[in-house]
């Protein structure tokens, strides 16, 4: 394992560092890399275990998914609307149907061709978040809209691996397996959410004086193993648990730290992810099937250039944005992998179809650099080519649509309602659903055990219910009562009597649904009739909302909820580092805000922003500097950067990526002679012959003119005596001299 290790290490390093030097994107480098260690390339030398090798890829995967979280959560996907939604279905159906209607071309069979559309539908998120973070883009707007619609992408190929399985097995994937496995996603996407925002902001403060950066680094990872475990155990992806953790991690004041601690971890793994692509390349494969997969490239590209670009059209983007979505899409990853695996282990797809998907991501992978560069230019050639309406109504499509929303939400007080109470009922039925089930797998049988015999079996059950309905009663009531005191519930019930009816109703829904509950459980746990069950039921929920103390139970926990939801934001203010509200609103929908750090060896530390220029040279104005903890907002002219200050900058998307490239590019570089340059200290005894005697130390030139510096006379003291600047040499003075080898030596001939 360690001879692998070694082996992969070495020559990725090598590789790199060409690709590096020529460039070019890294993730480019890893592959090379994967393609000259594997068994099929016998001129070199190869990996051992193979076995080893997918199994750190499988970790890579879940740390790049992982950092992917922290760095992307899904409040930015929420605060999008439906936007990433559309998007994502319009590509996964577009893509999904040419990738079946190609393999039928080809005359494959008809799983074959359904398994291929699978792949085909699936971009690569590790892919891409590589490829943006090499080429400089992560802080571009629209590498944001990518990222949305890969999450959800990546939420969909579960839905998708389901139906497949469905398929596969003669089943029908319109019925009920289907819906059940929608409903099991989404019940755990909002289970692990809610209790995650709830409990891990509050363990990390209640440890954060016991936290450093090595102790944060394994209880972050730890956590983010251990959602991979519990994600596996209920059927779905490590990388896709991960990711939820990373999301949940990344709603901390501890977000930052966290994705800096984490960053070599993942980029180790990540670089064995992408080398085991690499080895997956098989040269055979390659010459047999060389049209097909050189179709399925030409199919990918122009199909994601494409259709991915409608489908960001649809979305609400312009047509520069849109493009450039597109055309960044256009490869295919790690889920179409997973999907071919699954097709293989089914027994229902050809076993040359395997290789083929991995040659066809691998040459994808490399031409996805260059794909994000074409868009820009495509579009240039297309727009003088199309009418100038088109061009204004695509542009203005997306302003005019969430003009239109923002007025409709404002003018529907029962939609806004309605929309409040749905969420609110889902979220709570989801929680109480979660605890009554944990209560009956773990509470229930260690009570049954500790009061043995059928007399008192029926004690453990009403201790065991009594328990149950204490801990869900917080949840029930929120269900019932939450929102009827709302603004919206005040102003419909004062707008008309006929509002009043059926603002009675929605409570009356609600109480049903939260009796059901209580109606289960006494199902579940007795033998009573239905009909005094029920009461039981109304009974408790009149109870529990009556109840003062469940009252302010329930309020307290809400409160800490959007509290650690709200815990980054908030901690932003007090630190001065909340953005402005204008923000993502400006008029012209390419100018938006971006953060940019200084480096610490910048040419830029100690200049001001007048000697910079930043406006003449790049068209760009800096609104804010972030300097530790504090915030200078509008900045004048003699305001002075330091090394890693963070500037929050406004431009268009080409004008911040030429600002970035500056950035990153006008830096000192290192020392060539750094080793020569280290101080080192002697001491000097002042001789009968020397020149200094007699002169003060600006007199002597020990600092101008031999580049030295004296630190202290020595007097026979436990420590040096300070050396008076007025003070002159005499014959038998013991000094102690600091300065660089070559400049000690000058000084002692």
């Amino acid at each position: 394992m360690i001879q692998d290790l070694a082996l992969i290490l070495v020559v990725a390093g090598i590789v790199t560092l060409v690709f590096k030097r020529l460039k070019q994107p890294l993730v480019l480098g890893y592959i090379v890399a994967g393609f000259l260690v594997s068994p099929h390339m016998p001129l070199t030398a190869s990996v051992a275990d193979m076995a080893n090798i997918h199994l750190w890829a499988d970790i890579g995967v879940m740390f790049l998914l992982f950092s992917l979280g922290l760095d992307f959560s899904f409040k930015k996907i929420l605060k999008m609307g439906a936007s990433p939604i559309i998007s994502t279905v319009t590509i996964i159906f577009s893509m999904s149907m040419l990738g079946i209607i190609v393999g039928h071309l080809f005359g494959w069979t008809k799983m074959d061709c359904i398994f291929l559309g699978g792949m085909l539908a699936m971009s690569s998120t590790t892919i891409i978040y590589k490829a943006f973070d090499d080429l400089g883009l992560r802080q571009q707007q629209f590498a944001g809209l990518v990222m949305s619609v890969l999450i959800l992408e990546d939420i969909l190929a579960i839905v998708m691996m389901v139906m497949l399985s469905a398929i596969a097995g003669g089943g029908n994937p319109d019925g009920g397996q289907m819906v059940g496995s929608v409903l099991k996603i989404g019940f755990f996407l909002v289970l692990w959410l809610v209790v995650g925002i709830f409990a891990v902001p509050l363990f990390l403060r209640k440890v954060r004086r016991l936290i450093n950066a090595e102790v944060l680094l394994i209880v972050s990872l730890g956590l983010c193993c251990a959602m991979a475990v519990f994600s596996t155990k209920v059927g779905f992806s490590s990388a896709f648990g991960a990711f939820i953790m990373g999301s949940i991690l990344a709603e901390t004041v501890e977000a930052e730290r966290i994705e800096k601690l984490v960053e070599p971890v993942k980029n180790l793994f990540g670089a064995i992810f992408f080398v085991s692509v690499g080895m997956l390349v098989d040269p055979q494969i390659l010459v047999d099937y060389a049209f097909p997969i050189l179709t399925l490239v030409l199919t990918i590209l122009v199909g994601q250039s494409v259709f991915g670009s409608m489908a960001f059209i649809l979305g609400g983007e312009s047509l520069k944005s849109a493009m450039r979505c597109g055309f960044s899409m256009a490869q295919i990853g790690e889920f179409s992998f997973i999907i071919a695996s699954l097709g293989l282990s089914l027994g229902v797809i050809g076993d040359f179809l395997y290789p083929v998907v991995v040659a066809v991501s691998v040459i994808t992978t490399f031409l996805t650099p260059y794909m994000i560069r074409l868009a820009t230019p495509v579009y240039n050639t297309l727009e003088p080519r199309l009418p100038s309406r088109l061009i204004s109504s695509l542009n203005h499509l997306s302003t005019s649509r969430s003009e239109t929303t923002a007025r409709s939400g404002h003018n529907s007080l029962w939609k806004r309602l309605l929309k409040q109470m749905t969420i609110n009922t889902v979220v709570y039925s989801i929680l109480s659903t979660a605890v009554i089930a944990l209560m009956f797998m773990f509470v229930l049988p260690l009570t049954r055990r500790m009061l043995p015999g059928w007399e008192l079996h029926w004690y453990a059950n009403a201790i065991t219910g009594s328990l149950t309905v204490l801990l869900i009663a917080p949840f029930l009531r929120a269900m019932v009562m939450k929102k009827n005191r709302s603004e919206e519930w005040k102003a419909l019930w004062a707008e008309s009597n006929r509002n009043r009816l059926p603002l009675l109703f929605t409570i009356l829904v609600r109480f049903v649904i939260a009796v059901n509950f209580i109606f289960y459980i006494c199902n579940y746990l007795s033998r009573f009739t239905p009909a005094i069950m029920i009461t039981i039921g109304v009974v408790l929920i009149l109870l529990i909302v009556a109840s003062r103390r469940i009252k302010h139970n329930s309020i307290r926990l809400e409160r800490l909820f959007i509290n650690n939801l709200r815990s980054r934001d908030i901690e932003a203010q007090v630190h001065g580092r909340k953005r402005p509200l204008y923000e993502n609103r400006l008029l012209d929908r390419d100018i938006h805000i971006a953060d940019f750090e200084v480096p610490i060896d910048s040419r830029w530390a100690g200049s001001t922003l007048k000697e910079l220029a930043l406006g003449r040279k790049y068209g760009v104005h800096v609104s804010s500097i972030l300097r530790g903890s504090r915030r200078l907002n509008i900045p004048d002219g003699d305001s002075i950067i330091f090394p890693a200050d963070h500037l929050q900058v406004i431009g268009s998307d080409e004008q911040l990526s030429q600002l970035h490239h500056a950035l990153q590019t006008d830096i000192l570089g290192d020392d060539p002679e750094l080793e020569k340059r280290e101080m080192r200290l002697r001491q000097l005894i002042i001789g009968t012959d020397s020149p200094f005697i007699g002169q003060t130390l600006e007199e002597s030139g020990i600092r101008s003119h031999y580049s030295c510096m004296v630190v202290g006379l020595e007097e026979g003291k436990e420590n040096l005596s300070t050396f008076s600047p007025k003070r002159r040499f005499k014959e038998g003075d013991i000094i102690w001299i600091v300065g660089e080898q070559e400049s000690l030596d000058s000084l002692l001939k």
